[in-house]
Parts: C-alpha cells; structure tokens; sequence
C-alpha cells in the first residue's frame, strides 16, 4: 500500500493517515477518509488504521458504535524514527554521508547549509 518502511517506519499511505490525526486530533475511520486528498474505501481507511494501531502508533477508543482513533507518537517523533532508519538504511548510519549526498546532488548548497547550521545552533542556545 505504498512505499517500504523500516522496523519503525510508515508507509506513504499510513504516513499519510498520520498526517491527517496529527492535523485534526481524534478521529474515525471516516473523519480520516474524509480528510484524505486520494479518494479510499472506508475498509481501506479501517485497515490502514488499524495496522498503525498493531504498530502502536496508534490507540483507538470505542465511542458509540465508532473507534475513534488518537496518536500514540508525536509527529516529531514518527519523523525522527522514520529519518533515522532512512540513514541507516541508504548512509550506513551515518548523518555526514546524508548531508554530502544532498550537497552532492545540489539538493542544499553550502551557503543554505551554513544558514540551517546558523539556525541549529541559535535553537541550541535558546533551550540551555
């Protein structure tokens, strides 16, 4: 159903699911169909939703004759997993290999580089 994840990973598509309860909070299966750009069956919406709660990343509540469905991780988490195994899996684990792939295939140029560094170390100073 789109795209491989790692061990902690998510698909486009549950990504895509994530999105949408990171977005609007605690929804249904429908509430979550309906916010979705590509149009899905309301099996496949409570499938997905479903394999993301096995995954735990996920919980759902029965509300009426509804589950309703909230966010056990943050989307800054499920990010930070997803972006770690990506590294591990194309750089070797390495985060440098990362950032000369993208200086490499002009992606970032040195002078953006040294702005988000910039910016790093501002956000690094703030939170001490």
């Amino acid at each position: 159903m789109g795209g491989r994840p790692g061990k902690n990973g998510l698909t486009r598509l549950e990504l895509k699911i994530m999105q949408v309860i990171w977005k609007h909070g605690a929804s249904t299966v429908t509430d979550v169909q309906n916010e979705l750009e590509q149009p899905l069956a309301y099996t496949t919406v409570q499938t997905m939703l479903n394999i993301l709660e096995r995954k735990g990343k996920l919980e759902r509540e029965l509300q009426g004759r509804a589950y309703l469905y909230r966010a056990k991780v943050s989307e800054e988490k499920a990010v930070g997993q997803s972006l770690r195994d990506m590294i591990d899996r194309m750089f070797g684990g390495s985060s440098e290999e990362l950032v000369m792939s993208l200086l490499k295939s002009r992606q970032i140029d040195a002078k953006r580089l040294a702005k988000l560094s910039e910016r790093f170390s501002k956000r690094e100073e703030d939170e001490q």
